[in-house]
């Protein structure tokens, strides 16, 4: 890594430890269930002017993604070769409205969603105001992103419709997640369905030996678990919320599950996609009727590595080795990159922080590793200045 990288990195990371912290308690507070993170945006958006950021370069777009633009050249007669994007989600996994509760240790701190993403768009956001206060020139224009719709039924709204305006324009894209040592670099893709069963009804002693909306899913889940899945990548299949009838004696007249498969195969997840439709018409019975409903896509990796992919990932995990303190480790996984691993374009998610309980309310992350996250951050981005 380049000395003075380093040098910069470290030293605005531990002058800024305790502000990061502060940021972290105020942003973690504030809900922002997918597709609802217009709280967070707008906080977002007025600390960014209030760091200095022209006005003309912030925006909050019709995905509620917060867009800060850095030009090319800043200060210089940088080049332009396209955009490079960093990037971290706003949304939790949780539907809370009201404030989220925070609570706090010598070492750690614990709210739902800290580290997942909230520790981690913090790193990028004061990153992003190193290069507001300094005017480094740049490579070319980068993009710093609070992106939303990255959790759950989300299905990545907010990457999509960034790439949708920036189409054909972006090089590079890296996006903050998880946590430290992790390094995404393939994309699982998924398919998401909601399946509802429709029947008659009636009485649990009447009207005995109706067909029953319950029990009728429960065959249909049944038989989707015995399906025989694709053996070319890992695909996998998952019923994850079930829901249905009224009381304990009327025959169900309506239920519906959430259903997912997951691969790092486009192709296996277009062969699931056939084995699900085949499986839905072979349950549909003449007293009986099951809709399904494709309500969530993510796409997996494209089939060839794009070129600048192999550069990107090792320069990475050098970063990672060095200022984050820990051995990478490559993952497949499923993050706000699936869109660009699926257009070509180099890519990657890079966790910046030391936590635990990812999904639960109880999730925490340690105080002390923001400090090495931060430096992590910064020496990516600075990768990109032409002079220090």
């Amino acid at each position: 890594m380049d000395e003075k990288i380093r040098a910069i990195a470290t030293a605005y990371a531990d002058e800024c430890y305790e502000e990061e912290l502060e940021l972290l308690r105020t942003l973690a507070q504030i809900p922002a269930p997918s597709g609802h993170e217009e709280r967070r945006a707008e906080f977002i958006r007025d600390w960014l002017l209030a760091q200095g950021a022209p006005v003309g370069a912030v925006r909050i777009d019709e995905a509620k993604n917060v867009i800060l633009s850095l030009p090319a050249g800043a200060g210089s007669d940088g080049g332009d070769d396209g955009l490079a994007v960093f990037a971290a989600h706003t949304d939790v996994v949780f539907p809370d409205t009201e404030p989220l509760p925070l609570a706090e240790s010598a070492t750690r701190l614990l709210a739902p969603g800290v580290g997942d993403d909230t520790a981690n768009l913090v790193g990028l956001l004061l990153a992003a105001r190193w290069f507001l206060r300094h005017r480094t020139p740049l490579d070319r224009p980068l993009l710093v992103v609070a992106n939303s719709c990255e959790e759950g039924l989300g299905n990545l709204a907010g990457t999509r419709e960034l790439f949708r305006h920036y189409a054909g324009r972006v090089r590079e894209f890296t996006s903050f997640d998880l946590y430290l040592g992790t390094h995404v670099t393939h994309a699982v893709g998924s398919h998401r369905w909601r399946v509802i069963c429709h029947t008659q009804g009636g009485h649990s002693w009447e009207n005995f030996g109706r067909d029953n909306a319950i029990e009728a899913l429960c065959s249909f889940i049944e038989d989707l678990y015995r399906l025989e899945l694709p053996t070319r990548a890992k695909t996998t299949v998952n019923v994850g919320r079930f829901v249905g009838g009224t009381t304990v004696n009327s025959i169900a007249e309506e239920a519906s599950v959430l259903v997912e498969y997951r691969s790092s195969s486009e192709e296996c997840l277009e062969e699931m996609y056939g084995k699900f439709v085949v499986l839905v018409e072979e349950h549909l019975k003449e007293k009986s009727r099951i809709d399904a409903k494709l309500i969530g896509r993510r796409p997996a990796s494209g089939e060839v590595v794009p070129d600048g992919q192999d550069e990107l990932i090792a320069a990475t995990d050098k970063v990672i080795r060095e200022l984050g303190g820990v051995a990478p480790e490559h993952h497949e996984s499923s993050t706000d990159a699936n869109i660009p691993f699926s257009l070509g374009i180099p890519a990657h998610t890079v966790g910046t922080v030391v936590g635990g309980l990812l999904h639960t309310r109880e999730e925490w992350v340690e105080k002390e590793s923001m400090r090495r996250g931060l430096a992590v951050v910064l020496a990516l981005m600075l990768r990109h200045a032409t002079a220090l």
